[in-house]
Protein backbone atom coordinates (compact mmCIF):
# COMPACT_ATOMS: atom_id res chain seq x y z
CA UNK A 1 0.00 0.00 0.00
CA UNK A 2 2.86 2.21 0.99
CA UNK A 3 4.74 1.77 -2.12
CA UNK A 4 1.81 2.37 -4.35
CA UNK A 5 0.79 5.66 -2.57
CA UNK A 6 4.25 6.64 -3.19
CA UNK A 7 4.21 5.58 -6.74
CA UNK A 8 0.74 7.46 -7.23
CA UNK A 9 2.07 10.34 -5.43
CA UNK A 10 5.28 10.68 -7.55
CA UNK A 11 3.44 10.36 -10.72
CA UNK A 12 0.81 13.15 -9.80
CA UNK A 13 4.14 15.47 -8.61
CA UNK A 14 5.36 14.56 -12.45
CA UNK A 15 2.01 16.01 -13.73
CA UNK A 16 1.94 18.83 -12.11
CA UNK A 17 5.20 19.54 -12.91
CA UNK A 18 4.64 19.49 -16.61
CA UNK A 19 1.45 21.33 -15.77
CA UNK A 20 3.60 23.92 -14.33
CA UNK A 21 6.05 24.44 -16.62
CA UNK A 22 3.33 25.52 -19.10
CA UNK A 23 1.15 27.69 -17.55
CA UNK A 24 3.74 28.95 -14.57
CA UNK A 25 0.76 29.37 -12.70
CA UNK A 26 1.13 29.90 -8.65
CA UNK A 27 -1.34 28.04 -7.68
CA UNK A 28 0.11 24.97 -9.84
CA UNK A 29 3.80 25.48 -8.27
CA UNK A 30 1.93 25.38 -4.81
CA UNK A 31 0.13 22.06 -5.33
CA UNK A 32 3.08 21.21 -6.91
CA UNK A 33 5.01 21.43 -3.92
CA UNK A 34 2.46 20.02 -1.60
CA UNK A 35 1.96 16.81 -3.71
CA UNK A 36 6.42 16.34 -3.81
CA UNK A 37 5.96 16.83 0.36
CA UNK A 38 3.45 14.13 -0.20
CA UNK A 39 5.36 11.91 -1.99
CA UNK A 40 8.46 12.33 0.20
CA UNK A 41 6.58 11.25 3.33
CA UNK A 42 5.50 8.19 1.54
CA UNK A 43 8.41 7.09 0.50
CA UNK A 44 9.81 7.23 4.08
CA UNK A 45 6.79 5.60 5.13
CA UNK A 46 7.50 2.89 2.50
CA UNK A 47 11.39 2.68 3.65
CA UNK A 48 10.53 2.64 6.76
CA UNK A 49 8.07 -0.21 7.29
CA UNK A 50 9.94 -2.02 4.47
CA UNK A 51 13.43 -2.15 5.82
CA UNK A 52 12.84 -0.80 9.70
CA UNK A 53 12.38 2.56 10.97
CA UNK A 54 15.51 5.25 11.90
CA UNK A 55 15.80 8.67 13.14
CA UNK A 56 16.03 10.13 9.38
CA UNK A 57 13.18 8.60 7.90
CA UNK A 58 10.55 8.84 10.84
CA UNK A 59 11.15 12.82 10.94
CA UNK A 60 11.10 13.18 6.82
CA UNK A 61 7.86 10.95 7.17
CA UNK A 62 6.40 13.33 10.01
CA UNK A 63 7.55 16.16 8.89
CA UNK A 64 6.52 16.25 5.38
CA UNK A 65 3.24 13.95 5.59
CA UNK A 66 1.85 15.46 8.80
CA UNK A 67 3.43 19.21 9.50
CA UNK A 68 4.08 20.90 5.70
CA UNK A 69 2.00 19.27 2.63
CA UNK A 70 -1.48 19.95 3.90
CA UNK A 71 -0.73 24.05 4.41
CA UNK A 72 1.12 24.12 0.98
CA UNK A 73 -1.90 22.56 -0.77
CA UNK A 74 -3.98 24.30 0.90
CA UNK A 75 -2.07 27.76 -0.56
CA UNK A 76 -2.40 26.22 -3.98
CA UNK A 77 -5.75 26.39 -3.20
CA UNK A 78 -5.77 30.50 -1.74
CA UNK A 79 -4.20 31.21 -5.08
CA UNK A 80 -6.17 29.26 -7.10
CA UNK A 81 -9.44 30.47 -5.70
CA UNK A 82 -9.81 33.85 -4.27
CA UNK A 83 -6.69 35.10 -5.72
CA UNK A 84 -2.87 36.18 -6.16
CA UNK A 85 -2.79 39.22 -3.42
CA UNK A 86 -4.85 36.16 -0.49
CA UNK A 87 -2.16 33.53 -1.60
CA UNK A 88 0.74 35.91 -1.27
CA UNK A 89 -0.61 36.85 2.20
CA UNK A 90 -1.05 33.16 3.03
CA UNK A 91 2.23 32.37 1.84
CA UNK A 92 3.75 35.22 4.36
CA UNK A 93 1.87 33.98 7.05
CA UNK A 94 3.30 30.32 6.26
CA UNK A 95 6.52 31.40 6.71
CA UNK A 96 6.65 31.78 10.52
CA UNK A 97 5.11 28.42 10.78
CA UNK A 98 7.59 26.52 8.59
CA UNK A 99 10.74 28.83 10.44
CA UNK A 100 9.24 27.04 13.89
CA UNK A 101 8.12 23.96 13.18
CA UNK A 102 10.92 22.29 10.35
CA UNK A 103 13.47 23.07 12.97
CA UNK A 104 11.62 21.57 15.82
CA UNK A 105 10.86 18.50 13.95
CA UNK A 106 14.42 18.12 13.26
CA UNK A 107 16.23 18.78 16.32
CA UNK A 108 13.13 16.91 18.73
CA UNK A 109 15.30 14.50 20.56
CA UNK A 110 13.56 10.97 20.94
CA UNK A 111 14.57 7.28 21.51
CA UNK A 112 15.42 6.43 18.18
CA UNK A 113 15.24 2.70 19.82
CA UNK A 114 11.75 3.40 21.17
CA UNK A 115 11.21 3.19 16.49
CA UNK A 116 9.06 -0.31 16.37
CA UNK A 117 10.55 -3.34 14.43
CA UNK A 118 7.34 -3.35 12.11
CA UNK A 119 4.31 -1.21 11.91
CA UNK A 120 4.10 2.72 11.83
CA UNK A 121 4.76 4.55 14.97
CA UNK A 122 2.87 7.44 16.07
CA UNK A 123 3.99 10.43 16.89
CA UNK A 124 2.85 10.08 20.75
CA UNK A 125 4.82 7.11 21.20
CA UNK A 126 7.95 9.53 20.48
CA UNK A 127 7.26 13.05 21.73
CA UNK A 128 5.06 12.92 24.70
CA UNK A 129 5.09 16.31 25.21
CA UNK A 130 2.14 18.20 23.11
CA UNK A 131 4.05 21.19 22.23
CA UNK A 132 6.50 20.65 19.73
CA UNK A 133 6.20 18.69 16.19
CA UNK A 134 2.82 17.16 17.81
CA UNK A 135 1.20 20.50 18.09
CA UNK A 136 2.33 21.26 14.96
CA UNK A 137 1.22 19.20 13.41
CA UNK A 138 -2.37 19.55 14.39
CA UNK A 139 -2.18 22.95 13.39
CA UNK A 140 -0.65 22.26 10.23
CA UNK A 141 -3.44 19.63 9.57
CA UNK A 142 -6.29 21.05 10.97
CA UNK A 143 -5.79 24.68 9.51
CA UNK A 144 -4.56 23.02 5.71
CA UNK A 145 -7.60 20.70 5.85
CA UNK A 146 -10.25 23.94 6.87
CA UNK A 147 -9.08 26.23 4.05
CA UNK A 148 -9.27 23.55 1.28
CA UNK A 149 -12.60 22.57 2.14
CA UNK A 150 -14.04 25.83 2.41
CA UNK A 151 -12.48 27.22 -0.69
CA UNK A 152 -13.13 24.36 -2.55
CA UNK A 153 -17.34 24.74 -1.07
CA UNK A 154 -16.91 28.06 -2.13
CA UNK A 155 -16.31 26.88 -5.92
CA UNK A 156 -19.13 24.64 -5.64
CA UNK A 157 -21.41 27.81 -4.53
CA UNK A 158 -19.87 29.55 -7.47
CA UNK A 159 -19.86 27.32 -10.47
CA UNK A 160 -22.93 25.18 -9.59
CA UNK A 161 -24.74 26.13 -12.42
CA UNK A 162 -21.87 27.52 -15.00
CA UNK A 163 -19.92 23.97 -14.22
CA UNK A 164 -20.74 20.98 -12.63
CA UNK A 165 -17.21 18.82 -13.56
CA UNK A 166 -15.07 21.41 -12.19
CA UNK A 167 -17.82 21.30 -9.09
CA UNK A 168 -17.39 17.38 -9.39
CA UNK A 169 -13.49 17.72 -9.27
CA UNK A 170 -13.49 20.39 -6.32
CA UNK A 171 -15.59 17.65 -4.47
CA UNK A 172 -12.60 14.91 -5.36
CA UNK A 173 -10.03 17.12 -3.65
CA UNK A 174 -12.11 17.61 -0.65
CA UNK A 175 -12.83 13.58 -0.62
CA UNK A 176 -9.23 13.35 -1.10
CA UNK A 177 -7.85 15.33 1.51
CA UNK A 178 -10.55 14.09 4.16
CA UNK A 179 -9.03 10.62 3.13
CA UNK A 180 -5.07 12.32 4.30
CA UNK A 181 -6.27 13.88 7.34
CA UNK A 182 -8.40 10.52 8.55
CA UNK A 183 -5.42 8.88 8.17
CA UNK A 184 -3.43 9.41 11.66
CA UNK A 185 -7.04 8.03 13.66
CA UNK A 186 -6.95 4.79 11.43
CA UNK A 187 -3.26 4.93 12.62
CA UNK A 188 -4.08 5.70 16.23
CA UNK A 189 -6.46 1.99 16.07
CA UNK A 190 -3.31 0.14 14.73
CA UNK A 191 -4.42 -0.59 11.10
CA UNK A 192 -1.32 0.52 9.75
CA UNK A 193 -2.10 -1.11 6.35
CA UNK A 194 -5.31 0.82 6.40
CA UNK A 195 -2.74 4.52 7.53
CA UNK A 196 -1.25 3.60 4.15
CA UNK A 197 -4.25 2.93 1.91
CA UNK A 198 -5.75 6.26 2.84
CA UNK A 199 -2.85 7.93 1.25
CA UNK A 200 -3.07 5.86 -1.93
CA UNK A 201 -6.99 6.96 -1.53
CA UNK A 202 -5.90 10.46 -0.94
CA UNK A 203 -3.24 10.54 -3.41
CA UNK A 204 -6.08 9.44 -5.78
CA UNK A 205 -8.55 11.36 -5.49
CA UNK A 206 -6.70 14.64 -5.71
CA UNK A 207 -4.96 13.62 -8.89
CA UNK A 208 -8.50 12.62 -10.30
CA UNK A 209 -9.85 16.05 -9.07
CA UNK A 210 -7.46 18.29 -10.64
CA UNK A 211 -7.32 16.36 -13.81
CA UNK A 212 -11.23 17.36 -13.89
CA UNK A 213 -10.86 20.49 -12.53
CA UNK A 214 -8.16 21.33 -15.02
CA UNK A 215 -10.34 19.82 -18.01
CA UNK A 216 -13.56 21.79 -16.60
CA UNK A 217 -11.06 25.15 -16.39
CA UNK A 218 -10.09 24.89 -19.45
CA UNK A 219 -13.89 24.11 -21.16
CA UNK A 220 -14.95 27.01 -19.36
CA UNK A 221 -12.30 29.89 -20.57
CA UNK A 222 -13.36 28.28 -23.78
CA UNK A 223 -16.91 29.24 -23.52
CA UNK A 224 -16.26 32.79 -22.10
CA UNK A 225 -13.80 33.36 -24.88
CA UNK A 226 -16.54 32.68 -27.50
Amino acid sequence: MAFLAGLVATLFFLDLLRAYRRSRQPHTAAYMAGIGFFAIATWALFTGSAFGWTSASYRAFFLFGAIVNIPVLALGSMFLVVGRRAGHAMLLALFPFFAISIPMTLAEPFDAGSLPADGVPGGRELWAEMFGPRLWAAIGGGMGATIIIVLALVSVVRFWRRNRRLVFGNILIVAGTLAATTGGTILAFGIDWGFSGSLLVAATLIWAGFRVAVSARRTLSTSVGT
